[in-house]
């Protein structure tokens, strides 16, 4: 009796070992589509926000307020860190276009886990990037403010009003930052996740 049971276990482990093999496969398949989707709308989202960054950039002309304001001799200084700040987003998305290829292509489960991971790491360095650029542009927007705008300059006089301005400045700095990083949160930090979700789950079915 005992050997017809065994007999029995091991006839139906053959039967399912193929419907197991094919439904892993199946599930595979499914994160991958799904991962190549949430890596493309991080590219599309990054390539917006270029573009936008861009248009306010053209809409506010910065060249004519360091003119009126007497400090054009920062004009060619800040026109390069434009250049090099367009050139280093440029290899960003240049990643996440490469990355988007690489998941795109069918590839073993493995290798779909590390594009996952190196995905995850670009959109941080890329996030990480944005933020100091822009807590630095922000910076350096309120040191010109200080020594260009004779307002300024008269306040500085009066250390009561220099202290109350600058407590002022750095709220606002702050709170700056913070929808700016709230922002970065809210759409990459969401993607970031659902990437994260899908190598969690390759990584149960490659073991």
């Amino acid at each position: 009796m005992m050997n017809e049971l065994d007999l029995l276990k091991k006839d139906w482990n053959k039967q399912t070992k193929p419907f197991r093999q094919l439904q892993e496969s199946d599930i595979a398949a499914m994160i991958h589509k799904r991962s190549s989707s949430t890596v493309k709308w991080i590219l599309i989202i990054s390539i917006l926000e270029v573009t936008l960054w861009t248009a306010i950039s053209l809409i506010f002309n910065t060249d004519e307020v360091m003119v009126k304001n007497h400090t054009e001799y920062m004009i060619p200084y800040f026109k390069i860190i434009t250049y090099v700040n367009y050139a280093v987003v440029a290899a960003f998305i240049y990643a996440f276009y490469v990355n988007y290829k690489n998941i795109s292509t069918l590839r073993s489960t493995k290798k779909l886990m590390q594009d996952i991971l190196k995905t995850r790491r670009t959109v941080k360095y890329y996030v990480w990037y944005n933020l100091i650029m822009i807590g630095l542009s922000a910076i350096a927007g309120f040191v010109l403010a200080f020594i260009a705008n004779p307002q300024m300059q008269k306040i500085s006089h009066n250390p009561k009003a220099m202290v109350i301005t600058i407590i002022i400045l750095v709220v606002f700095l702050l709170a700056f930052f913070g929808i700016a990083a709230l922002f970065y949160y809210l759409i990459y930090g969401t993607l970031m996740k659902r990437l994260f979700r899908n190598y969690n789950e390759l990584k149960k079915i490659d073991l």
